[in-house]
């Protein structure tokens, strides 16, 4: 684990997994998780040629709260990270609540990115045109409702929802997760994420649910992939739908029959098209 130091004072833990010399894709977690969420196969990131780097959200593992922060605060968390790692130009993959701080980076800092892909993720809270919460399971839909209320409600609901403990998933999602290797990455990813408490849950649900980027996915200008599943109940397709309409040039995937843990299968192909573009520019 590496500890960057980031300007305000603040320390945001990562780790790197693959190939050391490889090119460089930093992933961003979904929501509750932690540096230690990724793909569980390493034999993917060695055979595509992967320097894969993930970190803990402000709040999460051994990252340092960062009380009210929005989306878009996420993108200078990412470039502390990536000068420290004096990485030049990198592509970004973000999953679930991890794609808006994806794109965040990608429209701050277009000069730094490659390529960006996004799977299963939320489109902002204020989005014209989306029913936000419409084809949303229950339990996201009342941290919606309560992260309008603010970050008070939010840390109630979710102290509530951490004591009646996980909530049964949809049947496609459950087969994924049922998988040994994946439940025990993603045990071990949550297990890490709320150790120090809930208040990285707590500021990720605020300002993912709650509150307005602060950016707009149009002024995204790197390449974009969009996926996501069709039957998703955490996130709805429609949520990928409407970031794929807005962001100039995004390619969109829907998968017919893929929930919201279907991501798993899809990053396979995800990788190997970030990837793509850096073997291009390097000759190779």
């Amino acid at each position: 684990m590496h500890e960057v130091h980031t300007g305000d004072g603040r320390i945001l833990a990562v780790e790197e997994w693959g190939v050391p010399d490889g090119a460089p894709v930093l992933s961003v977690c979904g929501s509750p998780m932690s540096r230690l969420a990724r793909y569980p196969d390493p034999a993917l990131f060695e055979r595509l040629g992967v320097r894969l780097v993930t970190y803990d959200r402000p709040g999460f593992g051994r990252s340092t709260s960062r009380p009210g922060r929005r989306v878009v605060d996420g993108a200078d968390d990412i470039a502390a990270i990536v000068d420290a790692l004096d990485l030049d130009r990198l592509s970004v993959v973000g999953v679930s609540g991890g794609g808006p701080h994806a794109l965040a980076f990608a429209a701050r800092y277009p000069e730094r990115v490659v390529r960006v892909a996004v799977l299963a993720s939320l489109a902002p809270r204020d989005a014209a045109g989306l029913e936000w919460t419409a084809g949303m399971a229950d339990g996201n839909r009342r941290s919606a409702a309560a992260a309008l209320q603010g970050r008070a409600a939010v840390e109630a609901h979710l102290a509530a929802v951490d004591r009646a403990g996980p909530a049964l998933l949809p049947a496609n999602d459950q087969a994924v997760l049922a998988r040994p290797e994946i439940n025990a990455m993603v045990r071990a990813a949550f297990a890490e994420a709320v150790r120090p408490g809930l208040d990285g849950w707590v500021d990720d649900v605020h300002a993912l649910f709650g509150l307005p980027w602060g950016f707009d996915p149009a002024t995204v200008s790197r390449p974009v992939r969009v996926w996501h599943g069709a039957l998703d109940q955490a996130v709805p397709a429609a949520h990928g739908r409407w970031l794929a309409a807005r962001i100039p040039g995004a390619e969109l995937e829907v998968q017919p029959d893929a929930g919201h843990a279907g991501h798993f299968d899809a990053t396979p192909a995800v990788l190997e098209w970030l990837v793509a573009a850096h073997v291009t520019a390097n000759g190779r």
